[in-house]
């Protein structure tokens, strides 16, 4: 076994592992804020880990190029989606205010800027 076979079970299997984590996180985890912090952090740091061991082991391949595609096109979607899903719980009041240490949506929500119809948060 040549040490980049090493080097890539380690990535695969350590993607692996914080992509299992992150689908028990987001299984277990109570709140909507949560289960979207488990659901963007840990899994695509566990895709990166193992599209980084699938590019090792590709070498010279033309579809290491589409995995690198596949690595930027999830670092630039997915704080995009946390972003509008935090504020799609926020709007729907689906957080739990005990949990927030600064309310820094309310003056947005109260100054009738939601883009929406919906009613300010009280």
């Amino acid at each position: 076994m040549s040490p980049l076979d090493i080097v890539t079970s380690v990535l695969i299997l350590g993607g692996s592992a914080l992509a299992l984590t992150a689908a028990i996180g987001v299984v277990r985890f109570p709140d909507t804020l949560s289960r979207m912090h488990a659901a963007t952090k840990p899994q695509v740091l566990g895709l990166l880990l193992v599209l980084a061991g699938a590019a090792i082991r590709l070498r010279g391949n033309p579809d290491v190029g589409m995995l690198i595609l596949t690595g930027m096109f999830t670092l630039i979607t997915a704080p995009v989606i946390a972003n509008r899903v935090g504020q799609l719980a926020y709007r729907e009041q689906n957080v739990r205010d005990d949990l927030l240490t600064r309310d820094e949506m309310h003056e947005f929500v109260a100054d009738g800027e939601s883009g929406g119809d919906e009613p300010p948060r009280q």
